[in-house]
């Protein structure tokens, strides 16, 4: 972690500063961040479940990926490394949309991120790092929506606000 740092933005989405991933969630700070949805053809969408020693959210379920861009990187190019870096495949990603939110964690920490949502499809089974993903799976929409009202709480925060409030935007 360390010099992992994170772009902080305005409301406008522009950037601010930069500052060190833990001290940006401790302050609740809004930053820069992205979150990949890939699909296969049947309209199944791949989800992971979070390695079990994350600094937050550790085994919950959560879409493809996601993660915060590095300064100057594009978004696009920003969810394709960290496909790369945690499923182990890499695919086409297109912007599709963006929103703010904030979700507080029972660690202390805040996400409050400038989120992008990014979609791609892909047809193979992934090669997960075992650091960054324990399980994951191919689920179909409809599923994970039905799923999520019975145990929310197998599901990270930030998936279930895009779920809530972007589900038109990913389907």
């Amino acid at each position: 972690m360390g010099t992992d740092n994170v772009v902080l933005v305005n409301e406008k989405g522009e950037q601010i500063g930069l500052m060190e991933k833990i001290e940006a969630h401790e302050k609740a700070l809004l930053h820069l961040a992205f979150s990949v949805f890939i699909f296969n053809k049947k309209g199944e969408l791949m989800i992971q479940q979070r390695a079990l020693d994350k600094y937050h959210s550790p085994g919950l379920w959560t879409n493809t990926c996601c993660s915060h861009q590095r300064e100057g990187e594009s978004n696009v190019a920003a969810g394709k490394r960290r496909l790369q870096e945690e499923m182990g495949f890499s695919t086409e990603l297109k912007e599709v949309m963006n929103f703010i939110y904030k979700a507080p964690f029972d660690n202390g920490l805040t996400e409050h991120e400038f989120d992008y949502i990014l979609i791609g499809n892909y047809e193979n089974d992934p090669k997960p790092n075992p650091d960054e993903v324990a399980s994951w799976k191919w689920i179909s929409l409809d599923e994970i929506k039905s799923d999520m009202k019975t145990n929310p709480e197998l599901y990270t925060e930030w998936f279930k606000i895009i779920f809530d409030k972007y589900y038109s935007s990913i389907k």
